[in-house]
C-alpha cells in the first residue's frame, strides 16, 4: 500500500506527520504555476527523485506526473493542494530536504538538503564512447527525427554517452533549463530513441539546468 502522508487524513495521527520534502510558499507558487499550464493538472503531482551524483551533492529531477502512477512502496505526501511523490529509491536520501526559490536572478527551484553522497563516491555521469554502433544509432536518430523537431522552439539535444542500455543526453538552447524539459524528454525524445533502438531501455537528462534562461530547477549551493 502506497505511504499516504496528509495530516488532514483522520487515518493519520498529524502530531507525528513528518514530510519528507518541505516546500516554501515561494517554490509551492512557483510549482503550482508550472502545474496550472499542464493537460488535467488536479492529476498531476509534483515527482521528485534522486537522479544521481554531481559534484559532491545529489542531482534529482522535479516533474510532473499523474499521482496515480505512485506504486506501493512510494510515499505520497500532499502539501496543500499539491501531491508530491518521493520514489521508495531515493525516500532516505530525500528526507528533510527543504524545496526553495533560488535568490540568484531566474529565480529557479533549489533542493536544500541535508542528506550527501556517501565520501569517494563518484558523479553519475559517465563519460561515454560515442564511436560505437550503438552510439551512432542513437545519434542518428537524435539529428534526424528529434533535433529538427525541437530546433523550431531553439532547442537542441546532444548525446552525451550510452551505458548499459541507458542514453544520456545533454538538452541546449530553449530546452536548458526549461521547466518542460523532463515532459519533452519523457514524452517525445525518449519515446522516440527507445521505440526505434530496443537496446536502449531509458533516457537520462544530464543537463545543467541551472545556467539555462529561466532555469526551473538548480541544486543548492554549498
Amino acid at each position: 500500500m502506497t505511504t499516504d502522508l496528509n495530516p488532514d487524513n483522520e487515518e493519520n495521527d498529524s502530531t507525528h506527520y513528518e514530510p519528507v520534502i518541505a516546500l516554501t510558499a515561494a517554490a509551492r507558487a512557483v510549482v503550482m504555476d508550472a502545474r496550472a499550464q499542464e493537460p488535467d493538472a488536479d492529476k498531476l503531482a509534483m515527482w521528485v527523485e534522486v537522479s544521481g551524483v554531481r559534484n559532491g551533492a545529489y542531482d534529482y529531477d522535479i516533474y510532473f506526473q499523474a499521482t496515480s502512477d505512485a506504486r506501493p512502496d512510494d510515499v505520497v505526501q500532499h502539501d496543500d493542494e499539491l501531491p508530491i511523490v518521493v520514489p521508495a529509491a531515493g525516500l532516505e536520501r530525500l528526507r528533510g530536504s527543504r524545496l526553495d526559490v533560488s535568490d540568484d536572478d531566474g529565480g529557479g527551484l533549489v533542493m536544500v538538503n541535508p542528506n550527501t553522497p556517501p565520501p569517494g563516491q563518484r558523479d553519475s555521469v559517465p563519460q561515454g564512447d560515442l564511436t560505437t554502433d550503438l552510439a551512432k544509432r542513437v545519434l542518428a536518430v537524435l539529428e534526424n527525427e528529434i533535433n529538427p523537431s525541437i530546433a523550431a522552439h531553439g532547442g537542441r539535444a546532444d548525446l552525451v554517452a550510452v551505458e548499459d542500455g541507458v542514453a544520456y543526453l545533454r538538452l541546449g538552447g530553449g530546452c536548458q533549463g526549461c521547466g518542460m524539459a523532463k515532459v519533452t524528454l519523457s514524452q517525445g525524445i525518449e519515446v522516440a530513441i527507445t521505440s526505434s533502438i530496443s537496446e536502449i531501455t531509458s533516457v537520462v537528462d544530464v543537463t545543467d539546468h541551472a545556467t539555462g534562461s529561466n532555469p526551473y530547477y538548480e541544486p543548492a549551493k554549498k
